[in-house]
C-alpha cells in the first residue's frame, strides 16, 4: 500500500477583498434582476421549491414561518418603487431572519437584503456562508460561475491529485484510460467509485476552508497583514488502505475521522468564523471544528445511548456523555442587532431550530435517566468548553458571539462596557456589541453534565435562605407528589411513560413530540397531586426529576418555540408549580435574563397564569422602580378582570400574585409615577370587576396580600370615589383588623386610611353602618387597638386615626365622660398647635372640617359647599351633587328624609362633643390655625370654626357662644370685610348671624357697623341672608336706598353720528345704533369706553338693536327699510344677510323664524325669514313693541295696549285706549315685559306714568308714582330704570315700588335708548345729543 501522500499548493497570490466583492456582487445582481433565476436558486436552497415551502407554512411549521414572512418582504422591496417602502421591508425580513438560525435559505435572503441595501460585505459574507453550510450544492447548483471564479484557482493540487490516482487506477487495466468503466474489472471499478466519493468529499472540506479564508479577507478588508490561501487538502491512501484527509494548517481545520465523535453540529454565522478554543494541533494553531453538512459523507461518530429503562448503564452512560460533550462547538447567535427590550415584547424563537442541526447535541443526552441520578465518588474536571475562558468557572449563562467564541454573559458584558469592541481571544473586531440569546444547547449540555457529576468542582452557587413572609401561601409537604411505590406493576408503566415524555421533552428533535410531552408531564403532576389530597401517597418521585436544571430548561424551550396556548399554559403552570415548592427551579431560571424575558412576553402577550410563575422569579428581589420597569401593569389589571373560573387552579391564585406584585409597586411611595399608572389603570377599566376582584382579596389568609389590597383600595377611591359604595358593599372588614393587629406602622396606617376613606359614603345611615362593623369586628377591642396606636403612632399620622376613634365614640350615644373622645381630640387641639409640623396642622384641620359627615358620591367633604347652602348660596352644593340628586330622588325617595335627619343629629352630636371639650378649646387653636400663612390649613380652620359656630346656634347655650366670640369674631370680621372671595364673605356672614342673637356680640359689632353694612349691601343680590342681617341690624326698617349705589363709569361724546337710537349689550361689548346709520361696538375696560368696530353699511338711522339669548347673532333694524344679520365672532360683527323689508323698520323684535316691526303706518307687520309679510293690528298706531314666548305686546298711540297670539292671530286688549278730539292723545312710550309682569310707561296724567299688568290674568298689580315724562325703560331682575325726557334717569325697586335714586344723565336732551348688561352690573343710555353714558351697578 502507498503511504499518505499530500500534494502541495499551487503557488497563487492572494484573492483580495475587492476580488471576492466584485465577484459575488455580479451573481446578486444577476439573482436580483432575474426573478426566474432567483425563485430556482431558492427552490434548490429550500429543497422542493416556493411551492413546498407554502404547503410546510400553511401546515403550520413554526421553523418556516419568520422564513415565509422575510421571504415576502424582500419580494416586495424588490417589486417596489418607493424607496421608504423598499427600506422598511427590508429592516423587517433582515429582523426576522437574524431572529432565526442560520440556514442556506436564511443566508442567499440575508445576501440579498444586504445588496439591495448596498452593503457588499456583508452580501458577500452571506453567499459565501453557503459554500460553507452546503458545500456539494453551493459548487455544483447554486453558483457553478462563482465557484470557478473564486475557489477552483486554488484547488489545482486537489485537481491533480484525483488525475494522479485515477491514473493510477485505471493504468492497471488492460484497457485505456479513456475507455468506459464497463471494461474494468470489479475491484478497479469499485475503487474508483470510491475514489469520486473521496475527491467530492475533498472538494466539499476545501470549499469549507477557503469560504472561511474569503470571509476573513472581507472582514478584515486590507486592515491586517496579508495571508496567502490556505493549501489545499488532499487525500493519500494510508496503511489500511483507506484514505485520509492530509494537509492541516490554520485555514485547513479538518480533524481526522476519529475525531469525529468529539465534534457536534454546529451553526454558521455569514458574519465570521466560527472558531472555538480547543486543544492546540502539532501546528500550533487552534483549528475550530469543521462544519458538518447532511450531505457530507462522514459519518457522525457518537455514543449509543442506552435504554433509559435500564438503569445499569448510568455509569457509563455518563461517561460517555461527558467525552462526547466535552468538545462541543457552541453555535453562534444568529441575532445581533436584536435588542433585550424587544425580546420582553414578543416571545422570540430559540438560536437554534429543533431540527437535525442539533442531531449530535441532543445525541450527547441521550444517556440522560430523566428518573435516575449517577453519582461518582472521585470528582471530575469539567470538559473545557463548559469553562468560561474569562472567569475559568463553568458556564451558567452562556452566549455564543459572532466569532464562535462562547463566555459567561456577565462577563463578556463587562468586557464589552469598558469601550472593548473586540473578541477577547480572536480579537477580531465585532460588528455589533449586542449579545445574542442565550445558547440553551450548551447549557442543557452543561445541566446533564452536572447532573452526572454532582461532586465535581464547579462555581458554588450561594442560595440565601428565603423567610417566609407571613401568611404566603405555601405548598404543604404532604401535598408535593414526592411518594413511595405502592402498586409496583402500576407505578413501572407509569415511570415508563414518563420518562419517555422526559426525554421527548429533553431531547426530541420534533416539536409537536416535545409538545405532547409537557402535556403529559402536567397530566401525571396532576395525578399525583390528586392522590395526596385524596390522602394517597403518589407513586412516582416526580417533583425532585421535573425541578432539574436540564428539564426545567426543556420547559423553557417550550415556552420560546411553542405557540399552542394549552401546552404554554403547561409549562407555565409546572414551572409554577415547582417555583413554589422548589427554590433551585427559581434559581435556574432567574439566572437567563432572556428566560424571565421569554416568561414576561408570554404574560403580556394573554398568558394569564404566567402572572404566578413571574411572583415566584421575582419574590423578594426586585424594587418598585424595577418592576415598574418591566411594564407589565396593564396585564397585572387585566389578571384582576378576568374571572377565576377561566383561569388554571394552581398552587396560587392568579388573582393573589397580580395584587401582591402591584402592592409592590405602590410601595414606591405616595404620588409616585408607579403609583398613578396602577391606579389609571384600575380606574379605566368599566364597571366594578377589578374593584371587586381587589375587594375579594382582603379575605385573603396571606397578610401580604390582604395589606396590598388595602394599598389600592385607598389609593383608587382616593382617585375615583364612585367605587367606594361597592367597597363598603362588599368588603369584609374582619381579616383587616386581624392585618392592624400584627402589622408594622406603615401598614397600620394605611389601613386606617383605608377606614377612614371607607366611611365617606353619601349617606350618613350607610356610614353609620360601615363604623358599627369596624367597631364590633375584630378578635380584640378595635376601639382599645385604635387607641393604643394613637398613643404611640407618628405625629402626623395621629389625626386621621383621632378622627376615626372619635367617630366610633359617638356611635353610641354620648356620654359626659370616654377616654377615647377625650384622647382623639387633644390630639387635635396637640397637632393644630403644633407649628413645627405643618402637615400634621393640616391633617388636623382637613379631619375636622370632615366630621360632620356629609360627603358627596365622590367622597368629598361638603361641609363647606353646606354652610353656604345654609347662607342661601346653593351653587356649590348643586355643582358638587348634580350627579345625585335625581339618584337619591329615585333610589330612596321618602328616605331622603330619614337621611337628613340622620344627617343633621349626626352634626350636632359631633359638634356638641367638639366644642364641649375643655369649654371650647378648640376654638382657640382654631383662631390661630386662621391666622396661619398656610393657605391649605388657614382654609380649612376656617370652615372648621364656621361650622362649629354655626352649630351654636342649634345647641343649647351652655355658656360656649361666649368664648368662640372672644376667639373668633375679630377673625371672621376681617375676613368679611377683606375676603376677594364671595363665598369665604358668606361663609364669615354665616358665623356672625350666630352672635347677632347676643346683645353682646351686636355690641362687639358696632365698632365695625359700617363696613359690615356696607359689605352687606354688595352681598344683597347674590346671597339672601345678607338680606337678613341687613334687616336684623336695621331693626326692621326699610333701608333700600342705602342698599344700591350707582356710580358713573364713563361718557362718550358721538353727536358726529347724531343721536343715538339703540343700544345693546353682550357679554363685556356694548353696541350702539345712531341716525346716521352707523353701529359702534365698544368694550369697557375700568371707567373708559374703547371703540373697537365702526360700521356703516345701513344707509338712514338704525332704529334697532337685537341679540338672541343664544348670543351668536345681531340683528340691526334700520330706517332704510332693511334689516341686517350679524353673526359675533370675537371682537367684530360680520354681516351674514340682509332682509328686504319694504318698510321703514322702528322698534324691531325677533323670534327664531320671524321678525315684527312697526311700520311707517298702522299695525304691526310680521316678517318671516322665508320673504312672506303679513300685517296686523291694522287699526291702531303702534308706538312700541314687546315679544315674549310668541306672544306679542303693543302700546299703541290711544294709551291701549295690546296682547296677539302670534300663532292664532287673535287680539286681545289689556288697557283700552281713549280717542280725544280736543286734547293730545297719550301714547305708550315704552313698554318691557319680565318675570310675567308688563311695564307700560304713558303720560303721568293720573299720577302714575308706570302701570305694571300681569301678563296672565290682564290685571294691573301695581304702579310706579313717578311725575316723570318717561321716553325709555329698562328692567332687571330687582330694578326699573326710567329715562326721562329732561334726561334724569329714576332707579325703582321692582318688589316694593319705591324709588331708590335718580341720576342725572344729561341736561339739554333726552333720553332715547336704555340698556342693562346680563350681569346686572352695567347701566348704559343714550341721548338724543349723540352722548352714550355708563353706570356700575353695586
Amino acid at each position: 500500500m502507498e503511504n499518505p501522500t499530500t500534494v502541495a499548493a499551487a503557488t497563487t497570490a492572494a484573492t483580495t477583498a475587492e476580488t471576492i466583492i466584485h465577484h459575488t456582487t455580479a451573481f446578486l445582481s444577476k439573482a436580483i434582476a432575474d426573478p426566474e433565476l432567483r425563485n430556482h436558486l431558492l427552490a434548490l436552497l429550500h429543497g422542493g421549491g416556493r411551492t413546498h415551502f407554502a404547503a410546510r407554512f400553511a401546515a403550520g411549521s413554526n421553523l418556516l414561518k419568520p422564513h415565509s414572512l422575510a421571504l415576502e418582504a424582500v419580494e416586495k422591496a424588490i417589486a417596489a418603487t418607493n424607496l421608504s417602502v423598499q427600506s422598511s421591508s427590508l429592516a423587517v425580513a433582515e429582523k426576522l431572519l437574524l431572529c432565526c438560525s442560520t440556514t442556506p435559505f436564511s443566508s442567499f435572503l440575508l445576501s440579498l437584503i444586504y445588496s439591495l441595501v448596498h452593503q457588499p460585505a456583508k452580501a458577500a459574507r452571506a453567499v459565501l456562508c453557503l459554500f460553507r453550510i452546503n458545500p456539494s450544492v453551493a459548487r455544483s447548483k447554486f453558483a457553478p460561475d462563482l465557484f470557478q471564479e473564486l475557489f477552483l484557482v486554488h484547488l489545482l493540487p486537489a485537481l491533480r491529485w484525483f488525475e494522479e490516482q485515477r491514473t493510477r487506477i485505471l493504468s492497471n487495466s488492460e484497457a485505456s484510460p479513456t475507455k468506459v468503466l464497463s471494461r474494468m474489472n470489479g475491484g478497479q471499478t469499485k475503487e474508483l467509485k470510491e475514489l469520486e466519493g473521496i475527491y467530492e468529499q475533498v472538494l466539499d472540506e476545501n470549499c469549507r476552508v477557503f469560504a472561511e479564508y474569503f470571509i476573513n479577507e472581507v472582514l478584515s478588508d486590507g486592515s491586517t497583514a496579508e495571508v496567502g490561501p490556505p493549501p489545499a487538502v488532499v487525500l493519500g491512501r494510508g496503511e489500511a488502505g483507506e484514505f485520509a484527509i492530509a494537509g492541516f494548517g490554520r485555514y485547513n481545520p479538518i480533524p481526522k475521522e476519529e475525531d469525529a465523535a468529539s465534534t457536534s453540529s454546529e451553526l454558521c454565522s455569514p458574519f465570521g468564523s466560527s472558531s472555538t478554543s480547543s486543544t492546540p494541533n502539532s501546528s500550533g494553531h487552534h483549528p475550530p471544528p469543521a462544519t458538518s453538512s447532511p450531505s457530507s459523507p462522514a459519518k457522525e461518530a457518537v455514543s449509543p445511548a442506552p435504554s433509559i429503562s435500564d438503569s445499569d448503564d448510568n455509569t457509563s452512560s455518563s461517561s460517555s456523555t461527558a467525552s462526547t460533550s466535552s468538545s462541543v462547538s457552541t453555535p453562534p447567535s444568529s441575532s445581533l442587532s436584536t435588542e433585550k427590550n424587544k425580546r420582553v415584547a414578543s416571545v422570540q424563537p430559540l438560536p437554534y431550530p429543533l431540527t437535525r442541526s442539533n442531531k449530535q447535541t441532543r445525541s450527547s443526552m441521550a444517556g440522560f435517566d430523566s428518573l435516575q441520578l449517577s453519582t461518582t465518588n472521585k470528582p471530575s474536571p469539567p470538559p473545557k468548553d463548559f469553562v468560561c475562558p474569562i472567569t475559568s468557572n463553568i458556564f451558567t449563562d452562556p452566549v455564543t458571539i459572532e466569532t464562535g467564541q462562547t463566555y459567561e454573559r456577565k462577563s463578556i458584558q463587562e468586557w464589552l462596557d469598558r469601550g472593548n469592541s473586540t473578541c477577547p481571544i480572536t480579537r477580531q473586531k465585532l460588528t455589533s456589541t449586542l449579545l445574542p440569546k442565550t445558547n440553551y444547547v450548551l447549557k442543557r449540555l452543561i445541566a446533564a453534565w452536572l447532573e452526572q457529576n454532582p461532586t465535581s468542582s464547579s462555581p458554588p452557587i450561594e442560595t440565601p435562605p428565603r423567610r417566609r413572609k407571613s401568611g404566603e401561601p405555601t405548598t404543604t409537604p404532604s401535598l408535593s407528589p414526592n411518594s413511595v411505590i405502592v402498586a409496583a406493576a402500576a407505578v413501572d408503566g407509569s415511570v415508563s411513560e414518563l420518562r419517555h415524555a422526559i426525554n421527548n421533552l429533553c431531547m426530541s428533535e420534533i416539536l409537536d413530540e416535545s409538545e405532547a410531552a409537557v402535556l403529559t408531564i402536567e397530566r401525571f403532576w396532576q395525578e399525583e397531586v390528586k392522590k395526596i389530597k385524596n390522602q394517597n401517597r403518589g407513586g412516582i418521585d416526580v417533583q425532585s426529576v421535573l425541578a432539574r436544571p436540564a428539564v426545567v430548561s426543556g420547559f423553557v424551550e417550550i415556552l420560546f418555540n411553542s405557540d399552542d396556548p394549552a401546552v404554554l399554559r403547561a409549562a407555565v403552570f409546572l414551572l409554577s408549580e415547582l417555583g413554589a415548592r422548589d427554590e433551585s427551579v427559581v434559581q435556574t431560571l432567574t439566572r437567563v435574563d432572556s428566560d424571565v424575558d421569554c416568561i414576561l412576553a408570554l404574560f403580556k402577550n394573554g398568558l394569564m397564569e404566567a402572572v404566578v410563575l413571574i411572583y415566584h422569579l421575582l419574590r423578594g428581589s426586585s424594587s418598585p422602580e424595577e418592576l415598574m420597569e418591566m411594564d407589565m401593569v396593564e396585564s397585572l389589571v387585566a389578571v384582576l378582570e378576568r374571572k377565576e373560573s377561566e383561569m388554571a387552579e394552581m398552587c396560587m391564585k392568579p388573582r393573589s400574585a397580580a395584587v401582591v406584585l402591584l402592592g409592590r409597586m405602590m410601595a414606591s411611595g405616595e404620588g409616585s409615577a408607579v403609583e398613578a399608572a396602577i391606579v389609571e389603570g384600575i380606574v379605566k377599566k368599566e364597571g366594578d370587576d377589578v374593584v371587586a376582584a381587589i375587594v375579594g382579596s382582603l379575605e385573603s389568609e396571606w397578610d401580604e396580600e390582604r395589606v396590598s389590597a388595602v394599598g389600592m383600595l385607598l389609593k383608587v377611591m382616593k382617585e375615583d370615589g364612585r367605587c367606594r359604595n361597592t367597597v363598603a358593599d362588599k368588603a369584609e372588614l374582619a381579616p383587616v383588623l386581624e392585618s392592624f393587629s400584627g402589622g408594622g406602622d406603615g401598614e397600620k396606617f394605611e389601613i386606617i386610611c383605608f377606614l377612614s376613606e371607607l366611611v365617606k359614603l353619601n349617606r350618613t345611615t350607610y356610614n353609620e353602618q360601615v363604623l358599627h362593623i369596624i367597631k364590633d369586628e375584630g378578635t380584640f377591642s378595635t376601639m382599645h387597638t385604635f387607641l393604643n396606636y394613637l398613643q404611640t403612632a407618628p405625629v402626623d399620622q395621629s389625626p386621621v386615626l383621632a378622627g376615626l376613634l372619635l367617630q366610633l365614640d359617638l356611635l353610641a350615644e354620648p356620654r359626659k365622660m370616654s377616654m377615647y373622645r377625650e384622647e382623639a381630640i387633644d390630639t387635635f387641639i396637640s397637632c393644630l398647635k403644633n407649628s413645627e409640623l405643618p402637615a400634621a396642622q393640616v391633617a388636623a384641620a382637613k379631619t375636622i372640617m370632615s366630621l360632620p359627615g356629609r360627603f358627596n358620591v365622590s367622597g368629598k367633604s361638603l361641609t363647606r359647599a353646606f354652610l353656604l347652602k345654609c347662607a342661601g348660596v346653593e351653587k356649590s352644593y348643586r355643582i358638587l351633587t348634580q350627579n345625585e340628586h335625581q339618584q337619591t330622588r329615585e333610589l330612596y325617595g321618602e328616605t331622603a328624609e330619614i337621611e337628613e335627619r340622620a344627617a343633621e343629629v349626626w352634626d350636632m352630636k359631633m359638634a356638641s362633643a367638639l366644642v364641649s371639650h375643655e369649654f371650647g378649646a378648640i376654638f382657640e387653636v382654631l383662631a390661630e390655625g386662621m391666622k396661619s400663612r398656610n393657605s391649605e390649613l388657614q382654609s380649612a380652620c376656617f370652615v372648621s370654626a364656621v361650622w362649629l359656630v354655626h352649630m351654636l346656634g342649634v345647641l343649647p347655650d351652655t355658656g360656649i357662644r361666649g368664648a368662640a366670640r372672644v376667639c373668633l369674631l375679630d377673625q371672621f370680621v376681617t375676613i368679611f370685610k377683606s375676603a376677594k372671595d364671595n363665598e369665604d364673605k358668606v361663609l364669615a356672614l354665616l358665623a356672625l348671624k350666630s352672635f347677632l342673637n347676643d346683645p353682646e356680640g351686636l355690641q362687639d359689632l358696632n365698632n365695625n357697623m359700617k363696613d359690615v353694612k356696607k359689605g352687606l349691601r354688595e352681598l344683597r343680590k347674590s346671597c339672601p341672608l345678607a338680606v337678613e342681617v341687613l334687616k336684623d341690624l336695621s331693626e326692621g326698617k326699610d333701608n333700600s336706598a342705602e342698599l344700591w349705589n350707582h356710580k358713573e363709569l364713563v361718557q362718550v361724546d358721538c353727536c358726529e353720528n347724531g343721536e343715538v337710537l339703540s343700544i345693546a349689550c353682550f357679554k363685556d361689548k356694548i353696541i350702539s345704533g345712531h341716525s346716521d346709520g352707523t353701529m359702534k361696538v365698544w368694550t369697557g375696560k375700568g371707567s373708559i369706553l374703547h371703540l373697537i368696530q365702526e360700521i356703516r353699511e345701513h344707509t338712514k338711522g338704525v332704529s334697532s338693536l337685537v341679540v338672541l339669548q343664544s348670543g351668536s347673532k345681531l340683528y340691526s333694524g334700520s330706517l332704510d327699510r332693511t334689516t341686517r344679520v350679524w353673526s359675533i365672532v370675537g371682537d367684530t360683527l360680520h354681516c351674514m344677510k340682509v332682509h328686504d323689508m319694504k318698510d321703514p323698520v322702528h322698534n324691531l323684535v325677533v323670534a327664531n323664524s320671524i321678525a315684527c316691526f312697526i311700520p311707517a303706518g298702522t299695525g304691526i307687520k310680521v316678517h318671516s325669514w322665508s320673504g312672506r309679510s303679513n300685517l296686523l293690528n291694522s287699526g291702531r298706531y303702534v308706538k312700541c313693541l314687546s315679544l315674549v314666548q310668541g306672544k306679542l305686546y303693543c302700546g299703541c298711540h290711544d294709551s291701549s295696549i295690546q296682547e296677539i297670539d302670534l300663532a292664532t292671530e287673535t287680539v286681545s286688549f289689556i288697557q283700552s285706549g281713549s280717542r280725544k278730539l280736543i286734547s293730545k292723545a297719550s301714547p305708550v312710550h315704552a313698554l318691557e315685559v319680565r318675570d310675567g309682569l308688563i311695564y307700560s310707561a304713558v303720560s303721568p296724567l293720573d299720577g302714575a306714568a308706570v302701570k305694571i299688568w300681569s301678563a296672565s290674568n290682564h290685571g294691573q298689580v301695581g304702579s310706579l308714582a313717578t311725575t316723570m315724562e318717561v321716553r325709555a325703560m329698562a328692567v332687571s331682575s330687582e330694578l326699573i330704570y326710567l329715562g326721562s325726557r329732561v334726561g334724569t334717569i329714576e332707579i325703582w325697586d321692582r318688589k316694593k315700588h319705591i324709588r331708590v335714586e335718580t341720576i342725572q344723565a344729561c341736561t339739554n336732551s333726552k333720553l332715547i335708548s336704555m340698556a342693562v348688561d346680563g350681569n346686572e352690573d352695567i347701566l348704559v343710555a343714550g341721548t338724543s345729543d349723540g352722548w352714550i353714558q355708563a353706570w356700575e351697578v353695586s
